[in-house]
């Protein structure tokens, strides 16, 4: 090295152009072949069952759709009520007739709910293969 610690050209030349033999360690090409040979010889992944999940896909693209045209139905309805007795469907559209209505729309609306679960729950279980 110079003066300054500055290289010049011919000294990074003779680095950088120095050839060198690179051998691996003992054991090294030893275990990359075996780590190959295991990766080789492992059975294929499972494959996802789509035969399985493509109706409840499926459900749930029509569930989206019922709601989302509910929810137009719901909106264009309450954009032409005008605060007349015909509106009063457009109204409890809006507010959401369990909201006023009595005890059994509340009963009615819960059985609802716990019946979804269970068809749910139970078919989950039958397509994971756990039969009770």
């Amino acid at each position: 090295m110079n003066k300054g610690n500055v290289m010049n050209d011919a000294e990074m030349d003779r680095i950088l152009f120095r050839r060198d033999e690179i051998t691996p360690s003992s054991g090294f090409v030893t275990s990359v072949m075996e780590a190959v040979h295991l990766e080789a010889a492992a059975p294929p992944p499972i494959p996802f069952p789509w035969k399985r999940a493509l109706p409840m896909v499926g459900l749930c693209v029509v569930a989206l759709i019922l709601t989302s045209l509910f929810a137009v139905t719901v909106i264009v309805a309450a954009a032409h009520s005008d605060g007349s007795a015909g509106s009063k469907w457009a109204d409890n559209a809006m507010l959401g007739f369990w909201q006023q209505s009595g005890l059994g729309s509340a009963l009615t609306w819960a059985a609802v709910s716990l019946l979804a679960g269970l068809i749910s729950l139970k078919l989950s279980m039958r397509l994971a293969g756990d039969r009770p």
